[in-house]
Order: C-alpha cells, then sequence, then structure tokens
C-alpha cells in the first residue's frame, strides 16, 4: 500500500472498541489515515509492510503491553524517528515515565480528548520531521556520522554509519548502545584535550580492530561529540580510482563496490541510492572506461587499485 503524500498515517494500537472507534472518526476527519492494531503483535506486523507517521500507544493490552511493544519497535531502524505517544488511564508517575523509558515520546491519560490527541500529533509530528531531516541532511552530506556523550553512549547516527558501527562492534543494535570501555576512555581524553593541542591531534583518530576509523570532529553539545567513521582502504582506494581512471567522486564509489564483487542492488543499498541511479553511473563509468561491461571495469578497477 503505497503512502499519501498528503495525508499523515497514524497507526493506533488499542484493544477498547470504544477508543478505537473515537480515534478512527476523530482522525480521519481531521484528514489522516488511520491504522488500527487490536495487540502488540499486529502492530508489529502491520509496521512490516507501511511505515506510520505517528504511533498512538494503550498501556495496558492483553498479551505485549504498550512498554513491550514500543521497545520492539523502537528497535527497528526504520522507527526511530516516528514518535510513539501512549495513552493511558493510570495516573501513577512510575508507569509514566516507564512509558517514557521505553522509548515513548508523551503520554495521554484517558478518557481520551479528541482535540488534545490531534494537537500532540501535530506537535510531536512537526518535531520529528524537523530531527530526521536534519539526519537525513548529514546523511546525505556527511555520511557515516554519528554522536556519543562521555560515558560513550551512542546518541545518534546516520543510517550510513549504522553501516559500519554494526561492523566495528558485532553486538550494537540502536541508539542508547555503549560503546566499549577503551573508546569511552579515548573519548573523555579528547574532551579534556585543549583545542588544537598536539596531545587532541594525536587523539583525534581511532583505528578499531574491525578496520575502521573513529574520527573525533568536535564536540556540538553540553556533552555530545560529533564523530565520523571510515572504512579503512575505501577512500585511499576510492581516490585513487578517480584519480587514474578519471571519474566523478560517486563513480568511483560504484566502481570501487564492483571491484568488490557487490551486486547493483547490494551497492544500491550501500550508498543509499536507487538500483536505477547505480545503472546510469555503470553506463557513464563504461563510456568513460572504454569498456563494455562489469566484468571489465572491474577488472581495470581492480588493476589499478593494484599500482601503488
Amino acid at each position: 500500500m503505497p503512502k499519501s503524500e498528503s495525508r499523515d498515517i497514524v497507526l493506533v494500537v488499542d484493544d477498547s472498541p470504544e477508543t478505537l472507534r473515537l480515534l478512527t472518526d476523530a482522525l480521519e476527519e481531521a484528514g489522516m489515515t488511520v491504522l488500527v492494531a487490536r495487540e502488540g503483535e499486529h502492530a508489529l506486523s502491520i509496521v512490516e509492510r507501511i511505515l506510520p507517521d505517528v504511533i498512538l500507544m494503550d498501556a495496558l493490552m492483553p498479551g505485549a503491553d504498550g512498554f513491550t511493544t514500543c521497545r520492539k519497535l523502537k528497535q527497528k531502524p526504520t522507527l526511530a524517528h516516528v514518535p510513539i505517544i501512549f495513552m493511558t488511564g493510570l495516573t501513577d508517575t512510575e508507569h509514566i515515565i516507564q512509558g517514557l523509558e521505553a522509548g515513548g515520546v508523551d503520554y495521554i491519560t484517558k478518557p481520551i480528548v479528541p482535540g488534545e490527541v490531534l494537537a500532540r500529533i501535530r506537535v510531536h509530528l512537526a518535531n520529528a520531521r524537523m530531527a530526521h531531516g536534519a539526519r537525513t541532511a548529514l546523511d546525505t552530506f556527511g555520511r557515516f556520522l554519528m554522536a556519543a556523550n562521555r560515558a560513550g553512549r551512542v546518541l545518534w547516527y546516520t543510517p550510513q554509519a549504522a553501516k559500519l558501527l554494526r561492523l566495528a562492534f558485532s553486538d550494537f543494535d540502536r541508539e542508547g548502545y555503549v560503546l566499549p570501555n577503551e573508546i569511552q576512555a579515548w573519548l573523555r581524553q579528547r574532551a579534556a584535550s585543549p583545542s588544537g593541542a598536539e596531545a587532541a591531534a594525536n587523539l583525534k583518530d581511532r583505528t578499531l580492530a574491525s578496520g575502521v576509523h573513529l574520527i573525533y570532529i568536535g564536540q556540538i553539545g553540553t556533552d555530545e561529540f560529533l564523530l565520523r567513521l571510515v572504512e579503512s582502504g575505501i577512500n585511499d582506494d576510492r581516490t585513487l580510482l578517480k584519480q587514474k581512471l578519471a571519474v566523478t567522486d560517486r563513480e568511483a564509489e560504484v566502481l570501487l563496490w564492483i571491484a568488490r564483487g557487490k551486486s547493483n542492488r547490494d551497492i544500491a543499498e550501500i550508498l543509499d541510492l536507487s538500483p536505477r541511479t547505480v545503472n546510469k553511473h555503470l553506463e557513464q563509468i563504461y563510456a568513460k572506461l572504454g569498456v563494455e561491461n562489469r566484468t571489465s571495469a572491474a577488472a581495470l578497477a581492480v588493476r589499478t587499485m593494484g599500482i601503488r
């Protein structure tokens, strides 16, 4: 089911027919598309097929409760920016905190007031899109970026950076992941080093056993440090291909992954492109290199990268 650009999609997860009917009527009247799940597992099934813009989550349901369901949803990278608003009749502070700690951004107490729900949805949609837009821009212009605090906790990362984080740390899963002790120590040292000092320069890069480099960019918050990830050999090989074969940066990237045996679909995923765009780059590469197919292009790239 394709997502309409003009209608926000709201997933309502609640086992109460009355609540579902009330919210569906109000949300549809406000011009939104409503998806309904009666329990947590159904919600998890829905988001595999359709990505909602916001989720309204009942705290207490049969089977998996809202808190458990929220944690499972937030483990999915595609839902990292989707706001989850809890709905509960509970006024106990402990349960409210439990919802926020599970990944929720807000809570609404029952009985539901449709006007309040709509107002909160609009606020959180605007905030989520602003934050997601900023992250998307970072992913476009400086792909492999992440931020962590002094304690080594990952605060956020771009989609491309996630690939290298999984390569560098086999147990990496999502935001909130705590970097190993030696990386924490490196971050604390780097944060304590005066700007421009020789000691800071020596601490700028951190090479991991997996061949991934962490590069310190700078402090962007009270306790937030911007880092770039680079896979060993990628930049050197790409630069060499660009210089020796007179191709563009992007064409050099595509050519590099062809030489490494990746399919067009794999390359599209790695470089965050469409397969059709990869094909267009290949056509330009063949013309510039004077070859007729990817096998010849790959062979030429391998020979070029062997010239050191």
